[in-house]
């Protein structure tokens, strides 16, 4: 399933030649890199599982990525809010491939092993937005800390 997950993200439109907030690549990037800098600090570890991430799903490298990443961060950084992304996403993604999204940000926050209530809020606001369950977001979450080694930290949803 999640193959088919990623598949779908794949063949996401890119929105034109010049990436911008309402390609749903450069959304899911920017709220990849949202929740990343949500703690306050951007450790490398992260940054690198990050770009992995937009590596995997979108089956990019070199300067492509690099371009997506600085999308992602540039987006971000000029967003006032999380709407923009998340309906952006909410309309080119299917259930399932809204859940697969949380389970991404999962990735990210768990990348350096802790688990910030910033980060923590961060997912479930995006979660609320994009229409993901309770439930489904939370199996994500204990996932994605199953998978990530020495992961620390608690969330408000256990």
């Amino acid at each position: 399933m999640f193959e088919r997950v990623l598949s779908f993200l794949r063949d996401l439109p890119a929105g034109g030649t010049k990436p911008n907030a309402d390609d749903p690549r450069v959304a899911a990037s920017a709220l990849l890199y949202h929740v990343m800098n949500a703690d306050g600090v951007r450790q490398d570890v992260e940054w690198e599982r990050f770009k992995e991430i937009l590596a995997e799903t979108y089956s990019i490298s070199g300067e492509e990525l690099d371009a997506l990443a600085a999308a992602g961060e540039r987006a971000d950084n000029e967003a006032i809010d999380l709407y923009a992304f998340t309906s952006v996403l909410k309309r080119h993604l299917d259930a399932e491939a809204r859940k697969a999204f949380i389970g991404l940000m999962w990735e990210i926050v768990y990348a350096d092993g802790e688990l910030h209530e910033l980060e923590d809020n961060t997912v479930w606001r995006v979660a609320e937005l994009i229409g993901v369950e309770r439930q489904d977001r939370i199996e994500a979450r204990r996932k994605a800390a199953a998978e990530a080694p020495g992961a620390r930290g608690t969330s408000s949803d256990e």
